[in-house]
C-alpha cells in the first residue's frame, strides 16, 4: 500500500522487541506495492542493522513463509527467507496483521532496472526449481488448488452493470467509470475468451505444480551486487505450470529485452518444455480480468486511500495501452475461438 496504515509506530516497535528481541532505533514506512492488505517498513535495530518488516492483513497461510524457507534450505539462493521469532516461529501476530521480518536487501525491481541476460536465465532456473522441488506436504497442506473459478468474471460484470446507472462524485471514481464504460466491450470479450479456455482446461485437467502465482517483474528484486531474488510469496497455489509461465513474454516481465528475447533467455534457464496454449491463454486473460476487478473494488467501493486509488486507476488504464497486456494476450493466443 502507498498510504501508511492506522497503526502507531510504537506498536510495531513493541512487537519487534517482544517477538524478535530487536531494539529498534529507527522505523520508516515504505510506500510500496499495490496490495491494500500489505504494509512494509524499514527498521534499524541492534548494531545499526537494517530489517524489512512486512505486515500482512487478512487470510494467512504459513506456507507463504515456510516454502521460501524450505527452498533456501534446499540451496535456492534466489529467495529471502524470513527471520524467526524468539520462539522459533517464522512470523508473529500483531492483530489484525501477521508480522514477518526479513533482512533488508537494498535493490530495485525489474521495472526500475534493465534485467541482464544472465538474470533472465537465472529467473527461469529459479522457477524450475520451485516447480520441481520436493517440499513436504506438511508445509504445503494449506496451499489452495486451482479451480478455474469465475469469481473475477462475476465481479467485473457487476462493476460494468454498476457504472452504467450510478453517478459518482469522487473525481477518481468519475474518471474510472468513464474509462471502463468506454472499454465495456473489450472487458466482456476478455471474459468470454477466459471462459472458453477454462472449459477446455476443465475437460482435460493438466498436471498441477506448486506455483509462486505472482512472479511478475515487480516481484523480481535486483540488489546492489546484481543478485536476483524472487519475493512476495503470498499467492502460492497448486496449478498448471502456466500459472507462472504466463508472465514470461506477457508484458509483465520488466525492462531490458523484447518479449521474444525475454522468453528465449528464460527458457534457457527453465528448460525446454511443452507449454499448454490453452492454459497460457487462460492465465493471461484471467490475470487481466482479476486486475480490472480488483482495481474497480479499490476505486468504487471506497473513497479512502487517495494515492492507492490513483495508482489503481493508472494500473487499470495501462492494461489497455497499445502493445500492453491485453494486446499481447490476444495476439499470443493460439487457441481456436468459438
Amino acid at each position: 500500500m502507498l498510504e501508511k496504515p492506522a497503526l502507531k509506530d510504537e506498536t510495531v516497535v513493541t512487537c519487534l522487541r517482544t517477538e524478535f528481541g530487536l531494539h529498534v532505533s529507527e522505523i520508516t514506512f515504505l510506500p510500496l506495492g499495490a496490495d491494500l492488505n500489505t504494509a512494509v517498513y524499514r527498521v534499524v535495530a541492534d548494531e545499526e542493522t537494517p530489517y524489512f518488516v512486512k505486515l500482512r492483513r487478512g487470510d494467512f497461510d504459513k506456507a507463504t513463509v515456510a516454502v521460501p524457507k524450505c527452498l533456501s534450505e534446499l540451496g535456492v539462493k534466489q529467495v529471502i527467507p524470513s527471520l524467526p521469532t524468539l520462539a522459533g516461529q517464522l512470523w508473529a501476530s500483531l492483530p489484525p496483521y501477521k508480522m514477518i521480518l526479513y533482512p533488508f536487501v537494498t535493490g530495485h525491481h525489474g521495472f526500475e532496472v534493465n534485467l541482464t541476460d544472465q538474470q533472465r536465465v537465472e529467473f527461469g532456473a529459479t522457477l524450475r526449481k520451485l516447480h520441481t522441488a520436493n517440499i513436504p506436504a506438511s508445509i504445503t497442506n494449506g496451499v489452495p488448488r486451482e479451480i478455474f473459478s469465475p469469481q473475477w468474471h462475476q465481479t467485473a460484470r457487476r462493476f460494468l452493470a454498476q457504472i452504467e446507472n450510478e453517478a459518482f462524485a469522487d473525481p477518481i471514481a468519475v474518471e474510472a467509470a468513464t474509462f471502463v464504460r468506454a472499454k465495456r466491450d473489450d472487458v466482456l470479450a476478455l471474459i468470454k475468451r477466459a471462459e472458453r479456455c477454462a472449459k477446455g482446461l476443465q475437460t482435460q485437467l493438466p498436471e498441477f505444480v506448486l506455483c509462486h502465482g505472482d512472479c511478475h517483474a515487480w516481484n523480481l528484486l535486483i540488489d546492489s551486487n546484481n543478485a536476483l531474488y524472487l519475493v512476495d510469496w503470498d499467492t502460492l497455489i497448486f496449478a498448471p505450470k502456466e500459472r507462472d509461465l504466463m508472465f514470461v513474454g506477457g508484458g509483465l516481465g520488466g525492462n531490458g529485452h523484447t518479449l521474444q528475447e525475454e522468453e528465449l533467455l528464460f527458457y534457457q534457464g527453465y528448460g525446454q518444455i511443452q507449454v499448454d496454449p490453452i492454459a497460457m491463454a487462460y492465465y493471461r486473460y484471467e490475470r487481466i480480468i482479476e486486475d480490472i476487478a480488483v482495481f474497480c473494488e479499490q476505486i468504487f467501493l471506497s473513497a479512502e486511500g487517495g494515492d492507492d486509488r490513483k495508482q489503481a486507476l493508472d494500473y487499470l488504464k495501462a492494461n489497455f495501452l497499445p502493445n500492453n497486456t491485453i494486446e499481447i494476450a490476444c495476439r499470443s493466443d493460439t487457441t481456436a475461438l468459438v
